[in-house]
């Protein structure tokens, strides 16, 4: 007999390395992007948010793969989220075109400011909702815009302008729209795919590996206008998707209201 029944309970002490390495390494992408924004380099900004995207992307399969899932992981992603993709990209939009607008008067910046501000606070609304989603809601979708999506059409609006030769005094203007919109599908209940739940098997249809080449060439040859095209175009699948659903429910809800009367 065990005498001492309640260690059987006791929480394992320390974390598990491995995972909460890439979530570390994302944030600090992160926090360089913030780091180098304030410095003036703002494509190197956008580069470091797309890095951290990629890490924040890496350390749940990983945790998944070596089974080294916790609880302790999943807040410690979150807040690395909020980091590389609430806080990163509201400041780097801010210094680099959002701060601009106070030179038309004091409405004008806290216009600047607040759009900023919007996008940073529906970012940390979506964490805080996600959180308490997790094993609730279905994997194959995304209620709402994911954060690292909003900070991947941010940061490649800014990476697209400045290689185009503008800056972000040259779009002001769009700007503030760029963050909010970003930021209020973030909060939305607008459905997007979130492919966690694919391939669902090791082959895939031959078609996809032409088209990852394509994509691949395409990326070589003007990255930052590829991504921000990517961006846009996910960005947009959500409100279709949400529409063509709402449609088919309603659709097949009238084909039961019709049954029903001729029965």
């Amino acid at each position: 007999m065990d005498p001492n029944p309640t260690s059987a309970r006791k929480p394992p002490r320390g974390i598990y390395l491995l995972p909460n390495l890439f979530t570390t390494g994302a944030m600090f992408a992160g926090f360089y992007a913030i780091i180098a924004a304030i410095g003036g380099r703002y494509v190197t900004a956008a580069i470091a948010v797309f890095v951290a995207g990629i890490l924040d992307g890496l350390d749940g399969r990983v945790a998944r793969l070596t089974g080294t899932q916790s609880e302790f992981g999943v807040q410690y992603d979150s807040l690395s989220d909020m980091v590389s993709f609430g806080l990163a990209p509201a400041l780097v939009l801010y210094t680099w075109s959002l701060a601009s607008l106070k030179e038309y008067g004091s409405a004008w910046g806290k216009i600047g400011w607040a759009a900023a501000f919007i996008y940073a606070a529906c970012a940390a609304l979506r964490l805080a909702r996600f959180n308490t989603q997790v094993g609730v809601a279905d994997k194959r979708y995304f209620q709402g815009l994911a954060s690292p999506a909003a900070a991947g059409l941010c940061m490649s609006f800014v990476w697209a302008i400045e290689d185009f030769g503008y800056n972000g005094i040259d779009v002001q203007y769009a700007t503030p729209f760029i963050a909010v919109i970003g930021g209020l599908l973030m909060v939305s209940r607008v459905r997007y795919f979130s492919f966690k739940a694919w391939p669902k098997s090791d082959r895939v249809p031959f078609i996809w590996i032409p088209a990852v080449v394509l994509v691949i060439v395409a990326l070589a040859i003007n990255t930052s206008l590829v991504l921000f095209g990517i961006a846009v175009l996910y960005v947009i699948s959500g409100p279709v998707m949400t529409l063509i659903g709402r449609v088919r429910h309603r659709g097949r809800r009238a084909s039961r209201s019709a049954e029903r009367r001729e029965t």
